[in-house]
């Protein structure tokens, strides 16, 4: 019994390093890319069985521990690190935030943005990612076509007032060049020499920002009753929303030497239950 129990232990071990392992891989498959966070994952001990309970002493005789079989370790948590990683230049229609936050982005069009209804809209996404251009309709796009949200015609010079929007080019004007700047204004020329203002940039920010749910890409998204807390939307160097640094997109965070060193760990964890395995067996 003792050594089925010994290898049910390793066993858990087992699939908790390996799950270690998926992590690391992960992350360092993700070095090089943008705005991604990485993961820390943490394990967690298992039931356990209960040989002799703890008891208090008396008078007559004294207390005993209790003593207790373990079965091996599970998966603790999977806790995405916010930290804000080094901005790399490249200028161009591009931007990265300087705190904390996100651009608001969507596949529709037609959402009005405003902090009270944020989280309950299911389709925004939300991305560290600030790689834009100009599509064919007019609309301010990401590098996926996803629609960039933000106050039309708002130039900066005033707190926004309304909602954000999907931004778009007025009249769908045709520009030979855009601009933004750090207070995420974003202008153009149009073919005779006219300087447009499309609008401003809105930033997402979360009480917990911990809590929001990767879909992949680079997009998170939140919903309602879910941790993040409470969001809100307004214009960089609105208040305490940070501004931007425009050209530059932010580099993934993940700490190669971290990493290297935590697969180093997690693999002589692995390997050590695998030779428990073994005994057992044996």
């Amino acid at each position: 019994m003792a050594m089925l129990r010994a290898m049910d232990s390793a066993v858990a071990g087992l699939r908790a390093h390996q799950s270690k392992l998926d992590v690391i891989g992960h992350n360092i498959a993700n070095v090089n890319t943008y705005g991604y966070k990485s993961q820390n994952y943490s394990f967690q001990e298992a039931m356990y069985q209960t040989s002799t309970a703890s008891t208090g002493g008396s008078t007559n005789s004294g207390g005993v521990n209790a003593a207790q079989y373990g079965y091996g370790s599970l998966t603790g948590s999977i806790s995405m690190d916010m930290t804000a990683s080094t901005p790399t230049y490249l200028a161009g229609f591009n931007a990265t935030i300087t705190g904390q936050g996100f651009f608001i982005t969507s596949a529709n069009n037609t959402h009005k943005v405003n902090t009270a209804g944020m989280k309950g809209i299911g389709d925004l996404e939300y991305t560290r990612v600030g790689q834009f251009s100009i599509d064919s309709n007019g609309y301010v796009v990401d590098s996926s076509g996803n629609f960039i949200y933000g106050y039309a015609g708002a130039d900066g010079s005033a707190a926004p007032t309304g909602d954000a929007t999907a931004l778009q080019v007025p009249g769908n004007q045709l520009l030979t060049s855009v601009k933004l700047n750090n207070l995420g204004v974003i202008t153009g020329v149009t073919e005779d020499g006219k300087v447009l203002t499309i609008g401003q940039l809105a930033i997402a920010t979360f009480q917990n920002p911990e809590g929001l749910t990767k879909t992949g890409g680079y997009y998170y998204q939140t919903v309602t009753g879910d941790n993040t807390g409470t969001a809100s939307a307004s214009a960089p160097g609105q208040g305490s929303t940070p501004t931007l640094m425009a050209g530059y997109l932010e580099a993934s965070n993940v700490d190669l030497a971290k990493e290297f060193s935590e697969m180093i760990t997690a693999q002589r964890g692995f390997q050590a239950n695998t030779k428990m395995i073994t005994v057992s067996d044996e």
